[in-house]
């Protein structure tokens, strides 16, 4: 018996059809729902995993913002933005409370890090195709966003101890330089 038949053909592109149309496309595509989100946030004890979903929910949020705009819904899009920001800080929080340096154990910071970059930009963008008057809303969330990235960058990348200017290895080349021989 030979599977080089057309017969076989139908019934192995019938089946891989019918496996992609009756799997929900979450879990053909291996996503999470909203619901899945809410329920592992909630009972998650790992901070830093905790974090990862609160930036997934924030993407499921974000796509409901631009939809809510696009059907002219701006009251159902800015009682969204503020749900939107909510979960970043939820976030920033759960890292934060965790303990870790970030710039030691980078792993949650980064992510959110990148997620507040993209969704700055995706709050402006959005706001360039809104009326003027229904902006304030997505402009006042891409600045709460873009204070609350500057505080995780600082997290991530601390600032050196400021080192004492007469122990500094430029200023005893300066003074050693700059002054008469024989004098210090």
């Amino acid at each position: 018996m030979s599977m080089r038949g057309p017969g076989w053909r139908f019934i192995l592109t019938s089946g891989l059809f019918l496996v992609f149309v009756l799997l929900p496309g979450p879990l053909a595509l291996g996503r999470d729902t909203e619901e899945q989100l809410l329920h592992r946030i909630q009972s998650e004890q790992d901070p830093v995993k905790k974090a990862k979903d609160e930036i997934k929910l924030a993407r499921f949020k974000l796509t409901e913002i631009q939809d809510a705009y696009s059907k002219g819904d701006v009251e159902a899009g800015a009682k969204l933005v503020g749900t939107l920001v909510d979960e970043l800080k939820s976030s920033w929080k759960f890292l934060r409370d965790s303990g870790r340096q970030a710039s030691k154990q980078p792993q949650g910071f980064r992510e959110l890090d990148i997620s507040l970059r993209e969704n700055v930009r995706s709050l402006q963008d959005l706001g360039r195709t809104v009326s003027y008057f229904d902006r304030a809303p997505l402009d006042n969330a891409a600045k709460q966003l873009d204070e609350m990235r500057d505080e995780v960058i600082r997290a991530l990348f601390p600032e050196e101890k400021k080192r004492n200017p007469k122990n500094s290895p430029a200023s005893q080349t300066t003074t050693s330089l700059g002054s008469p021989p024989g004098v210090r």
